[in-house]
């Protein structure tokens, strides 16, 4: 039966993930444009976001915006990927039962306390930021060149995002 809460309670914290949006309080992407062909382009995500889901959203957001531009083909000339820290202590709270027993002009008692909580969880949140250039026509150049179509059905099928 644990293995049963368990495997429920990482069913629901898996799907508390940052999903594939614009950015806003919970995460998502954004972009910049740095010249006619050039982006900055990132995804930040929250602490159920695991940094593979961030690097390959902002992945994806690069091959939506070439194909939007007009372009079919980028190059990741920049790429940075971090996490920010913090920390979250549960609450405590105490609860005290206590017995007591008289024989006479005598008593005695005991007392039990119990406090629960005062975690405290270290909070990741990865981001990744990735500055490409878009090319029309597939460049011959040392380097991973991506096919923008390519790469934006396969991070879809991925993580199931449907249009």
């Amino acid at each position: 039966m644990r293995i049963f809460y368990v495997v429920i309670l990482i069913v629901l914290l898996s799907s508390c993930a940052t999903t594939y949006q614009p950015s806003s309080f919970s995460g998502g992407y954004s972009e910049t444009r740095l010249g006619e062909d050039t982006f900055q382009v990132s995804f930040r995500g929250n602490g159920y976001t695991s940094p593979e889901r961030a690097s390959d959203f902002s992945l994806l957001r690069s091959a939506e915006l070439t194909l939007q531009n007009g372009y079919r083909f980028f190059i990741v000339v920049d790429s940075e990927k971090s996490s920010s820290l913090s920390t979250y202590t549960t609450p405590t709270t105490s609860n005290t039962t206590a017995n007591v027993y008289g024989y006479g002009n005598y008593a005695h008692g005991n007392a039990t306390t119990t406090t629960y909580g005062g975690q405290t969880y270290l909070i990741s949140k990865p981001s990744a930021v990735n500055t490409i250039v878009c090319f029309k026509e597939k460049p011959q150049v040392n380097g991973l060149v991506f096919d923008a179509e390519f790469v934006l059905k396969s991070i879809k099928e991925k993580y199931g995002i449907i249009e």
